[in-house]
C-alpha cells in the first residue's frame, strides 16, 4: 500500500497507481460532474458503491482529483451515516435513536444487542455477518422503537425481538 508521503506526490490528473479498474469507473463519475467540488457527496456515493466502503486511499484519491483538502472529504464522509469508513457486514441493523424511539426504549435495544453480540454501534461482528448502526431518526415515530433490518423497517421492537432477528441471521445466514 502506498504511504501518505507517496500519495501526496501523485498528480491529480494521473489515474490511481494501483491500476484498480474501480478507480477508472470513479474517474468517469468525477468527469461527468466536471470535477466540481460541490459534487462531492454524489462522488462519494459512487465510490462507496464501487468499493463497498470509503477507505483512506479512496478518500485521498477523491480529495486530490477534486482539489479539496483531505479534511473536507473526510468531514463529509464522517458526517453522513450512509457513508462507511470500514467494511460492513453481510447484514445491517440500524437502530433509530430519535426522540420517540429513544423514549420508547432504543437504548435498551442497543444494550441488549451489545450484551448478546458483543458489538456496539458502528461495529461489525468478528465474522463480518452483522454491522450495527444508529440513525438520528428514521421518520417512523408512530411505530417506535424502530429498527431497520437490511433495509426493511420493523416497528414496535423489543430487545428480545431484535436479538432474535439478529441471532437468526447468525444461525441461518438470512432472515
Amino acid at each position: 500500500m502506498v504511504d501518505a508521503v507517496e500519495k501526496s506526490q501523485i498528480p491529480a490528473s494521473q489515474t490511481h497507481p494501483s491500476g484498480d479498474k474501480r478507480f477508472k469507473m470513479l474517474d468517469v463519475t468525477m468527469k461527468r460532474h466536471h470535477y466540481k467540488q460541490d459534487a462531492l457527496i454524489e462522488i462519494l456515493h459512487k465510490a462507496q458503491e464501487l468499493f463497498s466502503y470509503l477507505d483512506n486511499d479512496v478518500l485521498i484519491y477523491v480529495s486530490r482529483q477534486l482539489k479539496l483538502p483531505p479534511s473536507r472529504v473526510y468531514g463529509v464522509a464522517t458526517f453522513y451515516h450512509l457513508f462507511s469508513l470500514a467494511p460492513k457486514g453481510v447484514h445491517t441493523c440500524v437502530v433509530c435513536t430519535g426522540t420517540a424511539c429513544y423514549v420508547k426504549g432504543a437504548a435498551n435495544l442497543l444494550t441488549n444487542i451489545n450484551q448478546n453480540l458483543q458489538i456496539s454501534a458502528g461495529e461489525t461482528t468478528p465474522d463480518n455477518q452483522i454491522s450495527l448502526q444508529t440513525a438520528r431518526c428514521l421518520g417512523a415515530c408512530g411505530i417506535a422503537p424502530a429498527v431497520v433490518f437490511d433495509g426493511t423497517v420493523a416497528g414496535n421492537q423489543t430487545p428480545e425481538s431484535v436479538v432474535t432477528h439478529l441471532q437468526g441471521w447468525l444461525e441461518n445466514g438470512s432472515n
